[in-house]
């Protein structure tokens, strides 16, 4: 197992539990080396000491505080420690509140929390309660040389931890809004109804950063010295009027396989052709009863 982020007890009310936090995520990204161009050596950062005018070693750099133009006060591992609020240890439960109140733009980073052997009990209590009520719970907890507000939060196996940015570190942008009268009712109709037909389980494996997968096959490529081919550019297609956007996605998810790729070969703007399926609305025999006529019941629906 991963090295834990931080130890100490959870506390809400009498009850009281000794805890882990595990990081649960991480960006994955191509990282590069830097490289002198002219003999693609390593380039190394020096750490340069202006007053001796020489580099010196990394065991000789302290903490300082710049408390006035070009003055310092040492700050020392052990100071850092002593300022530590109780928090450092102690994971307080403020409140509790509703799960669907908490904006998901004030959560930062995500956390597994695991109990120690002999909090395993007050732990599971604590998770039951959550999922049954619907709510999360809202605390305070010091890490990484900052306090910080956290939820916690039932899922599946267990209860997980979010950091959360204060309110002050939110941006607000101006114009972020939406005007909803521009919008026709057999818009948002078809719209809902496009949404609906693209429904599926929330499954995130099986989505993948295809920039860093077309990135290493470059790299590997290049080391291979075989050629090396940039991937094919999507086509859009203009959206010029959204009712007929709306009615041809739509009629692109109703097609059956031989008319999406008839319409496919014969229309180069045109969507990707997909896999027909049955509506919502009808059967499966409904469905292909209807396929050999597409066209007529597309019209229908898009008219209402």
């Amino acid at each position: 197992m991963a090295t834990s982020v931080w130890s100490g007890h959870v506390t809400f009310g009498l009850v009281s539990f000794p805890v882990k936090l595990f990081s649960a995520a991480r960006g994955v990204s191509v990282s590069f080396n830097m490289l002198h161009k002219h003999d693609n050596s390593r380039i190394k950062q020096v750490i340069y000491c202006q007053a001796e005018d020489k580099p010196i070693p990394r065991s000789e750099i302290v903490k300082g505080y710049e408390y006035e133009k070009d003055q310092y006060v040492v700050i020392e591992d052990e100071d850092i420690k002593k300022a530590a609020p109780p928090t450092a240890k102690v994971m307080e439960i403020l409140e509790f509140v509703k799960a669907a109140d908490v904006d998901p733009i004030y959560m930062e980073s995500s956390y597994y929390m695991l109990p120690d052997e002999n909090g395993r009990k007050p732990y599971t209590l604590l998770f039951t309660a959550l999922k049954d009520t619907g709510y999360v719970g809202l605390a305070k907890v010091a890490m990484h040389n900052r306090e910080h507000i956290v939820i916690l939060r039932p899922d599946r196996n267990g209860i997980v931890t979010h950091t959360m940015y204060f309110a002050d570190e939110v941006r607000r942008v101006d114009g972020f809004s939406v005007d909803t009268d521009i919008v026709k009712p057999k818009e948002l109709e078809l719209a809902k109804t496009l949404i609906a037909s693209l429904e599926a389980e929330f499954e995130p494996e099986k989505y993948h950063d295809a920039y860093r997968q077309n990135l290493m096959s470059m790299i590997e490529a290049k080391v291979a010295g075989r050629q090396i081919v940039s991937p094919a550019e999507p086509r859009l297609a203009p959206v010029i009027d959204i009712m007929e956007a709306l009615k041809r996605s739509l009629a692109e998810k109703e097609a059956p396989p031989a008319t999406a790729t008839a319409a496919a070969s014969s229309s180069a703007p045109a969507p990707r052709k997909q896999v027909a399926r049955a509506s919502k609305a009808g059967t499966a025999e409904e469905a292909a009863e209807a396929a050999p006529a597409a066209k007529k019941p597309r019209r229908r629906a898009a008219g209402g």
